[in-house]
């Protein structure tokens, strides 16, 4: 079967998917299962995948779909669990004394803060915390699922302590050691080494967009959200948006280069929080004009959810503001304690494992659980237990928190189910018995060889590409770091930069992709918005990509031509 055609069939399950929840304006729990539906049935008729393969993947598909629930769970408890010890109102009463305007607190908690959790945690858990905590301080539930999706981009590439780097590229491995022993890769020495370079050319091509995303999403923030629907108003917090972008930036990319790749989101997250903060409480490069949403009662009936956001943001204190944040100091401290490889309680709570391997005898489909090490388990139910003792909770309004929890988790538990199995037809495709390249492969190779010598204007779309259905830049990287660099090697291009392409299409990609699209619209409360959620973010990513795109064509063709 031709290789276009068979990109056109994989294409399918995502175009019917799109059409029907930004299109038709479907809700994920109904669009899903079809598209689902029609993976598996080009699994089986077209990639010739056996039926009963098609029902262990489907099944593998579910069982990761647990693990993502545990996290959405974890991030709903921590948010019910505040709201009736009072510690949410406490913070918000803290929180109204630092900035009332919300491009402020979008820069300070969706895009610094955010940073941090995604530099300890990664794999969905920034959205997760920081989009609630948006919805408690009075944003509607859209604009704060909006704003921490598109802003969790560029520091993904080192989410995790650096994940997406060196676990999703170590496919590259042999590869990148046979250049090196026939003496093709210039000062790399090591596959180590390279790896530090990719980490050195992500941050440097994300750095344009360090600067202008924030930016861009307060424009979006006052443009779709604001009385007077104006861009221009989002500008207006410009001085302040530029310094907190500096003070990620720096040590952002300082880190990439003379530590490595695990550590520039994490020290660039904590840094510019501490400074961002610090300069907010006083006053520095504040606005004039605070800005802020219109009265609920001229909110669009689309831009709220089912978790209803207080009219009057006129909070008090019910407690100290440490008290109030001692739950989020925790999540972050214990984040980062068992993220660390140099601290053994990483590798004790990884050992701690449910496998179901070879599932229905296929050797490819193997489940795997590691319910300690998922953030949703530890720290957020773990803290949502101690905050019942932190904050002196009556065990009234302790069943209250744990009950709603999880009432709420019906409609993401559907969507999530269908979404993560259609994902793993995808990836299991590659191991059909007649030779084809896996669904994803073959949009890949159709798109490159349509593209040819511009190739590294779209690589990076291909990295959002994987983002997009695998809902992971890590898994996105695995899926295509091989592809790129052979695509790079057959064009006569720098492998260095179109694998870093690759990272941070990744990343981007992070903004559309279904699995955070369910899951953040889950902890705000949001049902059937998810197609407007990814309209909405269809316009940054296309920006970040032809950015990105451009820096790449200028970096292999002009002023890198001869580098590895």
């Amino acid at each position: 079967m031709p290789l276009q055609l068979l990109a056109l069939i994989a294409l399918l399950p995502i175009a019917l998917a799109l059409v029907l929840m930004v299109g038709l304006r479907w809700p994920a729990t109904r669009a899903m299962p079809l598209a689902w539906l029609v993976t598996a049935l080009a699994g089986f008729f077209v990639w010739k995948m056996p039926l009963g393969f098609v029902v262990a993947s489907t099944l593998n598909g579910f069982g990761g779909a647990i693990n993502v629930l545990i996290i959405v769970f974890g991030a709903i408890l921590i948010l019910y669990t505040l709201r009736d010890s009072g510690g949410m109102e406490t913070i918000n009463h803290g929180f109204h004394g630092i900035s009332r305007d919300r491009r402020i607190q979008v820069i300070i908690i969706a895009t610094v803060f955010s940073a941090f959790l995604e530099g300890a945690a990664g794999f969905g858990t920034p959205a997760a915390i920081a989009a609630p905590l948006l919805l408690s301080l009075g944003f509607p539930a859209l604009a704060a699922a909006m704003v921490c999706l598109i802003l969790n981009s560029f520091p993904v590439t080192f989410g995790a302590v650096g994940t997406p780097i060196w676990f999703g590229l170590k496919n590259l491995k042999p590869q990148v050691e046979a250049a090196i022993a026939a003496g093709q890769t210039g000062d790399i020495t090591s596959f180590a080494m390279f790896l530090k370079v990719i980490g050195q050319w992500a941050a440097l091509l994300h750095l344009p967009l360090i600067y202008l995303l924030p930016l861009f999403v307060n424009m979006m923030l006052t443009r779709f959200f604001g009385e007077k629907k104006s861009w221009t108003e989002g500008l207006g917090a410009w001085k302040f948006s530029l310094f907190a972008s500096t003070c990620f930036a720096v040590p952002y990319v300082a880190t990439a280069f003379f530590i490595g790749e695990e550590f520039p989101t994490l020290i660039g997250g904590l840094i510019a929080t501490a400074l961002v903060v610090t300069a907010a409480k006083k006053g520095f490069l504040l606005p004039k004009t605070s800005w802020d949403f219109g009265p609920q009662s001229k909110w669009e009936k689309e831009w709220t959810g089912e978790i209803t956001t207080s009219e009057n943001c006129e909070f008090k204190a019910h407690m100290s503001q440490f008290r109030a944040w001692l739950p989020y100091i925790l999540i972050g401290a214990i984040l980062v304690l068992t993220r660390l490889t140099s601290l053994p309680l990483k590798a004790w709570l990884n050992s701690i494992s449910i496998t179901v391997p070879d599932i229905m005898g296929y050797a490819s489909v193997d489940f795997s659980m590691k319910p300690l090490y998922l953030p949703g388990t530890i720290p957020f139910m773990l803290v949502a237990i101690l905050t019942i003792f932190i904050h002196k909770m009556p065990g009234a309004k302790v069943a209250a928190a744990w009950s709603d929890s999880i009432k709420r988790m019906k409609n993401p538990a559907i969507a999530l189910f269908f979404a993560v199995a259609l994902v793993e037809i995808f990836k299991q495709s590659a191991q059909n018995t007649i030779g084809m390249p896996s669904m994803p492969l073959s949009m890949a190779q159709t798109a490159a060889a349509m593209t040819g010598s511009t190739w590294p204007m779209f690589a990076s779309f291909v990295g959002a590409l994987g983002s997009f259905i695998t809902g992971s830049n890590t898994v996105s990287d695995l899926l295509f770091a091989e592809f790129q660099y052979a695509t790079a090697s057959q064009l006569e291009i720098s492998r260095q930069i179109i694998v870093a392409l690759q990272a941070v299409g990744g990343a981007m990609g992070n903004m559309v992709c279904i699995h955070n699209i369910v899951a953040a619209s889950a902890t705000v409360g949001l049902v059937g918005m998810e197609g407007l959620l990814i309209r909405r973010n269809a316009l940054p990513l296309l920006l970040y990509g032809l950015i990105v795109g451009a820096l790449g064509l200028l970096l292999v063709y002009v002023l890198y031509p001869g580098l590895y």
